[in-house]
């Protein structure tokens, strides 16, 4: 079992928002790409994030994007689309969708829209 598995959203959380503002991008447009893929709207996200909820734990309580799918490319040099462990595999859509948003990317692109 992989460490990030056990390892809090709260703990990665700030490293995403520094990420996307370091480029412009804001929280919200950050909360809201968590939104898409995890179905956790601002209190759900809120409230994971206090409870210091590990990732294993909330995407099982995530319902996963139907489109997450469409999420393709690499990210630290693996491919999401192959990645074979299916808890990976959304820890890996959401630091895909997050280097987008950093990227420029906008964000009907990012969503898949």
């Amino acid at each position: 079992m992989s460490r990030i598995f056990t390892t809090s959203v709260a703990a990665v959380y700030p490293h995403y928002v520094n990420k996307v503002a370091k480029k412009g991008r804001s929280r919200a447009e950050l909360d809201r790409v968590i939104e898409w893929l995890t179905g956790f709207d601002e209190a759900a996200l809120t409230r994971h994030l206090a409870d210091e909820t590990t990732f294993e734990d909330f995407f099982a309580a995530a319902t996963v994007n139907p489109n997450a799918s469409l999420i393709t490319g690499s990210i630290c040099g693996i491919r999401v689309e192959e990645v074979e462990d299916p808890l990976m595999q959304k820890i890996r859509y959401l630091d895909k969708l997050v280097d987008e948003l950093a990227k420029g990317k906008p964000m009907d692109k990012v969503l898949r829209g």
